[in-house]
């Protein structure tokens, strides 16, 4: 066989196992809207009719110059993935950080204001002999 008839092969068993998976498991019909397409008409949480779409296919990498393909490479592609999503989640916890000191910063000043202002009001021997 070729290798275009072994991944058509492929790409068609995947998706008829995906189409039967949707029908069992959501009652859903399933929608055939290319050869490695199908379509899944649903409704949202707030009743809105929308579509889920599934595309089935066989990558083989990209062009060289040379004539042919360097290979897909699934694992590495895994691996960058899950570095971007750690990166930016890394980024999230420090901005959130970041405005949780902020916000605490704002709060000394505020509070150091309103020391300042009771200084003011009651004067400063006033307040070291409060309480005397």
């Amino acid at each position: 066989m070729s290798k275009a008839s072994l991944e058509t092969e492929l790409r068609i068993d995947f998706l008829k196992s995906i189409t039967e998976m949707i029908q069992t498991k959501y009652e859903a019909d399933v929608l055939p809207i290319s050869a490695s397409e199908i379509a899944i008409p649903v409704v949202d949480a707030e009743h809105n009719d929308k579509f889920v779409l599934i595309k089935v296919s066989i990558p083989r990498g990209t062009r060289n110059g040379e004539g042919s393909y360097d290979e897909y490479d699934g694992y590495g592609l895994a691996e960058a993935y899950a570095d971007e999503c750690a990166n930016r989640q890394a980024k999230k916890e420090a901005s959130e950080a970041k405005k949780k000191a902020e916000a605490e910063a704002k709060a000394r000043k505020r509070e150091a204001k309103k020391t300042i202002k009771e200084l003011n009001k009651k004067g400063l021997n006033a307040m070291i002999h409060e309480g005397e």
